[in-house]
């Protein structure tokens, strides 16, 4: 915390990008970890390994999941059970505990405090339906300074105000909270005029557009895209291939790099689409309340259509969509429906995350153990709706299937594993694309066609 950016380099290729509170935390942490090997402290120790260093992380990350599972307790009692009968009053609750705690992307994305932080975000949005709406935007500026992708839902929580009625003085409440906040975290830094350092480390857009495994987004086809323009350029000889890079997009590097046939995307351009893609969400919570549900549909588009559009997004941050959207998925028979496409094809497109032989059987076992259980316990919930699919998404859903096939087990040993090695990713990225496309679509049709509450659609 106290180096330098050059002196951080120096003693290490990793250095933290992630905002002040984190570093406090590893600072705590550090406390107890000399207690297992004093030898991991040591900055200057690249690379070192030991067991007792291995038993500590692993401790350590089960120690502080306990705050999302006290989060999932908070968030179950904000169900209302009573819409699925008396005699199941409590099975929408025990199935929102199940798809939350048994959620299938935390095991496969690598080790990071990942369920403390969902836990925190979790936590907030519990606070906020309990109407204790302080507490709510605390612990959510509070995540905010320990992890800066939650800058994505932000949006979400600044209309979180309209709820009720709007209130001068809750809109100063708030804001004074998050000044607070931001003043503890960001303060030493500005005193000592270190802020441009921090947010260098924070927005790191040289990193490029992709990730050096793309998420699946819209980023993601466009740049599919230019791959196959580029390879037909190539085979029609209108393009010259001593100006095309080799594997250019698809080379598996965390790095800028520029598409070949079509215009290349800057961060402001992607900075635009994703304003875009969030404001009718939040005219409609500003101007169309529909009440804590309201808030929650867009605080998930809010991370979906940052999550689709934006700059260099990781692929794990489809959680960021798939976690509160379990919370609206035993509420109603179509948010089960967009909830069942969005967490299967979010959760399939982490599989190339584990990509060891012995994590092969591991991870297929596990996503069909969850995949099966919520499909069959979403449609026994709402079995006196109308079918939670229809033909066009069951057959894209079964196409999944195929996909890991060809994948893991055809693809290897064909000719083309050689000349386009990135045909398995490409594949995976945007096959699980479409499906998170559709699924964005098919909320925002909900959020936009529902009417505000008190109101009905006859009225």
């Amino acid at each position: 915390m106290r180096g330098s950016a050059e002196a951080g380099q120096a003693t290490s290729e990793w250095t933290l990008d992630y905002p002040p509170f984190f570093a406090w935390f590893e600072y705590a942490l550090s406390h107890v970890a000399k207690y297992f090997d004093q030898e991991m402290l040591n900055v200057r120790n690249l690379n070192y390994s030991s067991s007792r260093t291995l038993l500590f992380q692993r401790f350590s990350v089960i120690f502080t999941d306990t705050l999302f599972v006290y989060a999932v307790h908070e968030c179950c009692k904000c169900i209302d059970g009573k819409k699925a009968g008396k005699e199941l009053t409590e099975k929408p609750k025990f199935i929102l505990s199940v798809l939350l705690l048994w959620n299938f992307g935390f095991p496969d994305i690598h080790f990071q405090y990942n369920g403390f932080l969902s836990g925190l975000m979790l936590l907030s949005i519990a606070r906020l339906f309990q109407k204790r709406h302080m507490e709510g935007a605390f612990l959510f500026a509070v995540l905010l300074h320990f992890k800066h992708i939650y800058l994505y839902v932000a949006p979400a929580y600044d209309g979180s105000i309209r709820w009720n009625s709007f209130s001068f003085l809750r809109l100063i409440s708030l804001g004074l909270i998050v000044f607070l906040v931001s003043a503890l975290s960001l303060g030493p830094f500005l005193a000592l005029n270190q802020l441009p350092q921090v947010f260098s480390r924070l927005f790191p857009f040289k990193r490029g557009l992709c990730h050096a495994y793309w998420a699946p987004n819209f980023w993601a086809l466009y740049s599919a895209l230019d791959k196959v323009l580029s390879i037909i350029g190539l085979e029609l000889k209108l393009l010259d291939p001593s100006k095309i890079p080799r594997a250019s997009m698809t080379s598996g590097l965390v790095q800028q790099f520029q598409h070949t046939v079509l215009p290349s995307v800057t961060p402001l351009a992607t900075l635009i689409c994703t304003l875009i893609a969030i404001l009718p969400s939040i005219f409609c919570l500003w101007f169309k309340p529909q009440g804590p549900r309201g808030f929650l549909r867009c605080l998930i588009l809010c991370a979906l259509s940052s999550f689709m559009f934006g700059w260099h997004v990781h692929e794990k941050a489809i959680l960021l969509a798939v976690l509160p959207m379990s919370l609206l998925s035993v509420g109603k028979a179509g948010d089960a429906s967009i909830f069942l496409i969005l967490t299967t094809t979010g959760h399939y497109s982490l599989f190339p995350l584990l990509f060891t032989a012995p994590e092969l059987p591991i991870k297929i076992l596990l996503m069909l153990l969850f995949t099966i259980y919520s499909i069959s316990s979403l449609k026994t919930l709402f079995r006196k709706e109308k079918p939670l699919f229809n033909w066009m998404e069951t057959f894209y859903l079964l196409g999944l299937g195929p996909l890991e096939v060809f994948c893991e087990f055809v693809f290897p040993f064909t000719s083309w594993k050689l000349k386009y090695p990135f045909i398995p990713l490409l594949l995976t990225s945007v096959y699980c694309a479409v499906g998170i496309t559709h699924a964005w679509f098919k909320l925002y049709v909900s959020v936009l066609t529902d009417p505000p509450v008190g109101k009905t659609k006859k009225q």
